[in-house]
């Protein structure tokens, strides 16, 4: 129990603060009297939670209107592949007795984005990649119709794809001239990410004309960090006026695409998209490129100081192909490409990723050093040789076909020509030839692409011996 002083003082405080609290509802419940500010002091302004929605009268901007034309255009990819399952039991008889409903079949499902560039006759944009290899693709729209879709072409090289579906009331998105973004410009970045469906992100162009990214193929990208993730690939890059800059394609990541974006995405331009189209449209769903007829090196140091130039980049050409655009043009051994059409060379790897990118016909202004002075000569590119039949240039190649490696394993720093196909029985098949091997050298000659590995069997050798790569290992094949 508490002293009699302790209770008295405790009733005290008790009633004091009752008055005091009386006292102060009465204060604050008079009109304020607030006494005068200082002639220097900042009127306050009450805490505003949100945004208002005008500003001086003004709406604040906002990317809705725009998003809500294009949004309808951008539609979900999903692709379906038949796999067999590889079982080494399948044809034990008593295996198949014990476990008859294992399954020898698998359904591989993939989602990706596309866009849609003409309603009328329903063609659909999307990457290569995400349709690749495809049994089955459907298209769902924004409204939710899934409709069967119908493959048109693709390419590999430049991961464009085109695919038609046909339905009412489709909504197509403007396509801009992609040759007119700056770095600085804001686009938005819609798809599917991770399956989530008519997703909006935003961001800046921060590079243009990118490429020297390994493993991309032929590349010219527009560089962004509008977040892309997978599930964006094929989906659509927008300007703020609602048109179609770009195919977003990929996203770099040191951790992997899967890891998720760090803000340096790729789109494909929508200048070099509309290119491939009208090729696929044209051409029975193919792409037929152009070559100068020419191969090259990186130039270095020491050969810029042997060959007496003072700039230590371009390509220096080391052979011209008879026939070729650059024999007709007067290209030699020795001349070093330091430009194209305006467009500066680096490298080796950089001639030949322009030269890929321009359509067969086209005449190339190339700034040249020749013998340490400038020089400019206009070559044109002639069509690249289709698959090439091995008995055309051995008969002990005799039922293998040949073809141009493919752009993402050149950008890989790989070079030479792909087996393409084997026949089964042929003497090819019996030298243990495979298709996809790639060939990387032989003793016929030094050759990078097709054109090289023909003219190299000009003398055919007394012993032909092929160095393969087949997936990751190397070797040797002597070919009888």
């Amino acid at each position: 129990m508490r002293p009699f002083p302790t209770l008295i003082a405790l009733a005290a405080a008790a009633a004091f603060g009752g008055f005091a609290a009386t006292g102060l509802n009465a204060l604050l419940e008079q009109p304020a009297q607030a006494a005068p500010a200082p002639a220097h002091a900042p009127a306050l302004v009450p805490a505003i939670g949100s945004l208002p929605a005008a500003v001086n009268g003004q709406p604040l901007p906002s990317l809705a209107p725009m998003l809500q034309k294009v949004m309808p255009a951008v539609v979900s990819v999903n692709t379906k592949q038949v796999v067999r399952v590889r079982n080494p039991f399948a044809n034990d008889p008593f295996f198949r007795r014990m476990f008859p409903n294992i399954p020898q079949e698998r359904i591989n499902e993939s989602l990706g984005s596309g866009v849609i560039i003409d309603a009328v006759n329903g063609y659909v944009l999307t990457n290569h990649h995400v349709i690749e290899n495809a049994d089955d693709v459907s298209v769902t729209l924004a409204d939710g119709r899934t409709l069967k879709a119908e493959f048109l072409g693709s390419d590999a090289d430049t991961d464009v794809a085109l695919i038609r579906i046909r339905a009412d009331n489709l909504t197509a998105v403007p396509l801009a001239d992609s040759g007119a973004l700056n770095v600085g410009d804001f686009v938005v970045a819609i798809g599917n990410p991770f399956g989530l469906s008519q997703t909006v992100t935003s961001g800046i162009v921060s590079a243009v004309g990118r490429s020297g990214i390994r493993g991309l193929g032929l590349q010219n990208f527009i560089q962004t960090d509008a977040s892309i993730n997978p599930g964006n690939s094929g989906g659509a890059l927008v300007n703020l006026q609602g048109q179609l800059v770009g195919i977003n394609t990929a996203s770099l990541n040191p951790q992997g695409s899967m890891a998720g974006n760090i803000g340096l995405g790729l789109a494909i331009p929508t200048n070099l998209a509309r290119d491939v189209v009208d090729q696929l449209l044209k051409n029975n769903g193919v792409v037929i490129r152009g070559t100068l007829g020419l191969e090259s090196q990186t130039l270095t140091a020491d050969l810029a100081k042997g060959l007496g130039i003072s700039e230590t980049r371009g390509a220096l050409i080391t052979r011209i192909y008879p026939g070729s655009g650059a024999a007709a043009a007067g290209l030699k051994a020795g001349d070093v490409v330091v430009a194209a059409n305006g467009q500066r060379i680096d490298s080796a790897e950089a001639l030949h990723n322009y030269e890929g990118l321009q359509p067969v016909g086209n005449a190339i202004a190339l700034d040249l050093r020749r013998d340490g002075k400038p020089l400019t000569l206009r070559a044109a590119l002639k069509a690249q040789p289709g698959p090439v039949a091995g008995a055309s240039l051995d008969p002990r190649l005799t039922g293998a076909s040949f073809a141009e490696l493919p752009e993402a394993l050149r950008s890989a720093g790989l070079s030479g020509v792909l087996v393409k196909d084997v026949a089964r029985g042929s003497r090819a098949a019996q030298n243990r030839l495979q298709p996809d091997d790639v060939v990387l050298g032989a003793t016929t000659g030094e050759f990078t692409d097709l054109a090289g590995f023909q003219a190299s069997f000009a003398r055919k050798p007394a012993q032909l011996v092929l160095q393969i790569m087949r997936g990751n290992a190397r070797g040797n094949l002597l070919v009888q």
